[in-house]
């Protein structure tokens, strides 16, 4: 499961003046970011095209799902859920010491921003914006003119939009992360990346059923294998350090 850092490669020992062979210097940090930030780049081009070209497949026979569909409703909320995951990600990914770790880090990370990318490039071409609107609620497309239940971010349940989607860590959580190592940088980013899944789950198997377009739908079911599978993994190593998960609603 877990990915090696592209930074972690050894270069190949050159050869110095005398003839001997000098030894090489280790990549510094910065030449990291470049690289896995390099890496991310390529990551959203590509998945904005693959999110262009199926769309422009199936744009000819049927009109382009409007602001208050499902379809929309999913990808922009989904994209903000997203963003989240890859800025822990990329937290734990540069901080930790722990292979393992850092190689969950980098495959969430890595995963999530092709996927940000792919509904980023449906919504371009469905006129729609790539966001919510600043300071609009969530979840409002879940809501089916007021029968559905699903999770108000809080503990609880509403038939209505969110202010906060479930399983969002606050920012409090997230410059706490920013400040551990160790140990303790490890649990807490299992802790909320768990805790995160989780919430995005609810939103993913909705869209899965109810998603006008196949591709949408498609993406949503790889989003809930996906998640379910990292769910277990993440409880597992919370187990092995010792840990439990946070409460979740």
């Amino acid at each position: 499961m877990a990915v090696e850092d592209p930074s972690s490669a050894e270069p190949d020992d050159e050869v110095g003046e005398a003839g001997e062979f000098d030894e090489p210097e280790p990549p510094s940090r910065a030449s990291r970011i470049l690289v896995v930030t390099a890496a991310a780049i390529v990551l959203l081009l590509v998945g904005a095209a693959i999110g262009m070209l199926i769309t422009l497949s199936q744009a000819g026979s049927t009109a382009p799902p409007d602001a208050d569909s499902v379809d929309v409703g999913f990808s922009q909320d989904m994209r903000v859920h997203h963003m989240q995951a890859v800025t822990m990600a990329g937290i734990e990914r540069d901080r930790t010491t722990d292979p393992i770790m850092r190689g969950i880090a980098f495959d969430i990370e890595s995963t999530q921003l092709t996927q940000l990318s792919e509904m980023a490039g449906w919504l371009t071409v469905w006129g729609q914006p790539d966001l919510p609107p600043p300071g609009a609620a969530h979840m409002g497309w879940m809501s089916e003119g007021g029968k559905h239940h699903h999770s108000d971010g809080a503990g609880g349940t509403t038939t209505g939009p969110v202010q906060r989607m479930p399983g969002m860590a606050t920012t409090e959580e997230i410059n706490k992360l920013r400040k551990l190592s160790g140990k303790e940088l490890d649990v807490l980013f299992l802790q909320l990346m768990l805790r995160h899944h989780q919430g995005g789950l609810e939103m993913a198997q909705y869209a899965a059923e109810h998603a006008s377009e196949g591709y949408v739908s498609n993406l949503a079911s790889k989003i809930v294998s996906s998640q379910q599978n990292e769910i277990a993994l993440m409880t597992k190593y919370l187990e092995q350090r010792g840990a439990e998960p946070l409460p979740y609603p």
